[in-house]
């Protein structure tokens, strides 16, 4: 099995593909299917209703855990080695903790419009990078749940597939950067297109 990544990608290591849970899948293609059908699952668990969202590191992992439970064995696990994009692995949970505290706070106080601290809550969970993969795409999702949760509607998030090498994917990586380097608004846009 060989899965091709773009330069901003996460690669998953032979150790990590050996916890792939369905065997049948052999591409790359094959395996983002999977995935979004995992995903979509989760989603409509968690919109389902008016759910009450309490924003914490336990959350964080039991919604990864529901996106990828399906697919991998490390589902909702903090990943235990450094890679190419995130913090020191050993950082994770009080980062986490302090990120959830950070948004509780900027909601509370309302430090910035609710869209905004929805995306700049993605882009710290990306940064972050809890998980071995699926950093973005759990982000993103938990934005959504706040942005619902908020009795707004969910972001577009440049209205196609970010799993995909593509120019809208290019878009989003941009302005992750751009994020990197404290300018939001090119991400909050993305979000909303």
């Amino acid at each position: 099995m060989k899965f091709i990544y773009d330069k901003d990608s996460t690669p998953i290591n032979g150790d990590e593909i050996n916890n792939l849970i369905p065997s049948h899948i052999r591409t790359q293609d094959e395996l983002n299917m999977w995935e979004q059908n995992n995903i979509l699952l989760a989603e409509q668990k968690l919109f389902k209703g008016k759910r009450n969202i309490v924003l914490s590191v336990d959350f964080i992992q039991k919604t990864h855990k529901m996106m990828f439970s399906d697919t991998w064995k490390w589902a909702g696990k903090f990943r235990q080695t450094n890679m190419n994009i995130g913090i020191d692995w050993i950082r994770i949970p009080t980062e986490l903790k302090m990120l959830c505290e950070d948004v509780e706070f900027q909601r509370e106080q309302q430090s910035f419009p609710i869209d905004e601290i929805a995306v700049r809550f993605s882009h710290r969970l990306v940064a972050i990078h809890p998980f071995t993969n699926g950093n973005g795409r759990c982000s993103r999702l938990i934005a959504d749940l706040l942005m619902v949760k908020a009795g707004l509607s969910r972001f577009t998030w440049g209205s196609k597939n970010l799993t995909d090498m593509s120019e809208t994917r290019t878009k989003y990586i941009n302005a992750l950067r751009e994020a990197d380097n404290y300018n939001i608004l090119p991400l909050l846009e993305f979000a909303k297109s």
